[in-house]
């Protein structure tokens, strides 16, 4: 793989992962319950440091770091807002937003690993791969629990 094709997929994955960010800081912030309100900020943290990792790969190739998220991040974030509005900010809409928000995270790594990578490279995206599916999981435990128990 060519570096200007390492840095497009590396770039591809700091969109991702900004529209994490954002999106994790959106769910904190519409969510009435402390723990989860943590939870995201904290995952909005992790997020930050996948783009630190990432951002330090693309400029190693000699390319620049994508500064922004995703055009279907922005809108996400659009549904999660009006979803939450209409559903006076439940923390089961906030959590199924954050879920589906984490299905296209998950295809963004997993598509990002069919590349032809260095074995640096494909070594840094698998691991992020496994913080973005411990996401998943627990957005989906934690919607699971709050679709179980309605509060």
């Amino acid at each position: 793989m060519t570096n200007e094709k390492s840095i497009d997929v590396l770039n591809d994955l700091i969109e991702t992962s900004r529209d994490g960010v954002e999106g994790f800081r959106k769910c904190a912030e519409d969510s009435h319950d402390p723990t989860l309100r943590m939870y995201f900020e904290d995952r909005s943290k992790s997020c930050d440091e996948a783009i630190r990792s990432l951002s330090e790969e693309v400029r190693k190739l000699g390319g620049e770091p994508a500064t922004g998220g995703s055009t279907t991040g922005a809108l996400h974030r659009m549904w999660i807002d009006f979803r939450t509005a209409i559903t006076n900010k439940d923390n089961l809409a906030v959590l199924e937003e954050c879920e589906r928000a984490e299905d296209i995270a998950l295809e963004a790594y997993e598509d990002a690993l069919k590349e032809e990578l260095s074995d640096n490279l494909r070594s840094l995206i698998t691991q992020q791969l496994d913080g973005v599916r411990r996401n998943h999981d627990r957005v989906h435990q934690l919607r699971d629990e709050a679709e179980a128990n309605p509060s």
